[in-house]
């Protein structure tokens, strides 16, 4: 179970909703990861015309916790007007923040992430904010009142998996709330290394979605979860430069030799 502020969640698998082919193809997936947490772009909402079909209508907020964000936004106003648009349209005070620094790349601006951050605090909203695996801009997110800090893995949507596993290390160091790894997972063994870090959860979306069977891989990827955070609860052996037997050698008496 994570804690993020006021919310508990049972699965350590955070899941977006955004580029499936069908809404119904979006549901059935979501439902085969497990996850009760799900994360919607204020932006994808329709917000004028409450009529008009919308991925809310498949979304049992009996069963998930919606998590807004505010993908798409290049500057602090920018995200934290969206936050205030989506709590305002009754969606949650909890926001996943994001704030993009470059179109190509969709690396975070951190200066505009932080100031974003307090505001939103100051105002009342539970943030989890995307940010880079800087283990300095994670404790200032930190300060500032962030319930969690979400480093990326590699960019978003890159599928490349986790580029720099001492760095999300340096991060688990820095601070005390809850580290949740987002963006650059791709497959499931991603999701595993990356649980075997010690991280808290992972949050993802284009790893899912875009896959050839998106409920198949979103069985894989809860169980890729499930494995990882088993595996370093259990503690890994050591590695070693030289082989060393499966079966041990001490205690066991020599044959003796015939006629002795």
């Amino acid at each position: 179970m994570i804690r993020i502020g006021e919310f508990e969640i049972k699965s350590r698998l955070i899941v977006g909703t955004g580029k499936y082919a069908t809404f119904a193809l979006m549901k059935e997936a979501l439902e085969a990861t497990g996850a009760d947490m799900v994360t919607v772009a204020v932006r994808r909402v329709n917000l004028n015309n409450p009529n008009e079909e919308s991925l809310l209508d498949y979304l049992d907020r009996k069963h998930w916790t919606l998590l807004p964000n505010t993908a798409g936004c290049y500057t602090a106003q920018d995200a934290i007007r969206t936050a205030q648009l989506g709590r305002e349209a009754g969606l949650s005070n909890l926001v996943k923040l994001e704030v993009l620094g470059d179109e190509r790349t969709l690396l975070p601006d951190t200066e505009a992430l932080l100031e974003a951050t307090k505001v939103l605090v100051k105002d009342g909203f539970t943030v989890m904010p995307y940010t880079n695996d800087d283990p300095i801009m994670a404790k200032k997110l930190q300060d500032a009142g962030a319930a969690c800090v979400m480093p990326l893995a590699s960019a978003i949507g890159s599928g490349q998996g986790i580029l720099n596993p001492i760095q999300i290390r340096f991060v688990q160091e820095a601070v005390s709330v809850p580290v949740i790894v987002d963006a650059g997972v791709g497959t499931a063994s991603d999701a595993a290394v990356a649980m075997e870090l010690g991280v808290d959860g992972i949050l993802m979306n284009t790893a899912i979605a875009a896959a050839d069977d998106p409920v198949k891989m979103a069985r894989a990827m809860r169980l890729a979860v499930e494995a990882g955070r088993l595996a370093y609860e259990a503690g890994r052996m050591p590695k070693k430069e030289y082989a060393s037997p499966s079966s041990p050698t001490t205690q066991i008496s020599k044959p003796q030799s015939v006629g002795a």
